[in-house]
């Protein structure tokens, strides 16, 4: 079996991942109804000493969390023509020129 990071949509789920998947207890994580959210952030929270985390399922939420936690409202980021925050999340932070 291969896995694929590059991305979050490339690598494809094996059968017992689908099967956990649709046996696994969900809520609304929004709401800190997920019980899988949950323990995860706790989890992590504490292998790493920290009081609580926060789950991010994809590269470009924890971009932009990052921008969101570093820059003030239309402040410039200033960033390579390549880098994913510009080619592929544009629409999100609209001072994008």
């Amino acid at each position: 079996m291969i896995i694929d990071l590059r991305s979050d949509t490339v690598t494809k789920p094996t059968p017992a991942m689908h099967a956990a998947m649709m046996q696994a207890e969900v809520g609304d994580d929004v709401f800190g109804e997920d019980p899988s959210v949950k323990k995860l952030e706790e989890k992590c929270a504490s292998l790493l000493g920290m009081d609580a985390a926060v789950f991010c399922p994809s590269g470009t939420m924890t971009n932009q969390i990052g921008i969101k936690i570093l820059t003030n409202p239309y402040e410039e980021v200033i960033c390579y023509k390549g880098a994913h925050i510009y080619k592929y999340e544009g629409a999100a932070w609209p001072e994008i020129v």
